[in-house]
């Protein structure tokens, strides 16, 4: 008997059912569509528990790219305390930075990889542009929870690893009217196969703001 099996024996009922439950949930899958009902892609959707207790987060990283003058991609979602690299690619050097109360950060003219990634540790909409280069805009949605997605062509996002309970259910977009409360719904997640939709105020088509 190895030490996993030992583990597993010396549980008490209720925690083995918590145990087997946590594995066998269902992801949460999410539709977000604008304001003529039309799938709407890049949008953050992100379940935070309603009793306010967060999961331990596992250490990650993640990488927005500058090629042929533009940031790529250009809307990225992290959870807090996630380090973000902004590798320059392309043929001309980039000035990258963010005036945005969650994060206000400064990385000069520069080519290839700078020296050091950008620690995000407040949740909020962080945007960032090039101080050469202004037409170059991307967003990150920086959030408190290890439940999150963003939404491909199909305006779909798929939220795994969630423990069964209640939660707020979030949807942000970049597009969504300046002073917009971001729109939520409440999630009862079982642990079984579980749907939600939105409708954001967006209108098809807007460029970036």
């Amino acid at each position: 008997m190895n030490f996993h099996e030992v583990a597993i024996r010396g549980m008490t009922m209720p925690a083995l059912a918590m145990l087997t439950s946590i594995a066998c949930a269902a992801p949460v899958t999410v539709q977000v569509s604008d304001a003529s009902g039309q799938p709407l892609a890049d949008t953050a959707v992100y379940a935070e528990p309603a009793s306010g207790h967060l999961a331990a987060k596992a250490v990650r990283t993640a990488e927005i790219e500058q090629r042929a003058r533009k940031f790529s991609p250009l809307v990225t979602v992290v959870q807090t305390g996630t380090e973000i690299s902004f590798p320059n690619n392309d043929t001309v050097r980039h000035h990258v930075y963010s005036f945005s109360p969650a994060k206000i950060f400064d990385i000069k003219l520069y080519s290839g990889v700078p020296g050091k990634p950008i620690l995000f540790d407040k949740p909020g909409t962080v945007v960032i542009g090039c101080n050469i280069h202004d037409q170059m805009v991307a967003y990150i949605q920086v959030v408190s929870t290890p439940y999150f997605a963003k939404t491909d062509a199909t305006g779909k996002a798929t939220l795994d690893g969630l423990v069964p309970g209640k939660y707020n259910l979030k949807a942000w977009h970049f597009n969504l009217p300046a002073g917009t409360r971001i729109p939520e719904q409440p999630l009862d997640f079982s642990g079984a196969d579980t749907t939600a939709t939105f409708r954001l105020n967006v209108k098809a088509g807007m460029a970036p703001n």
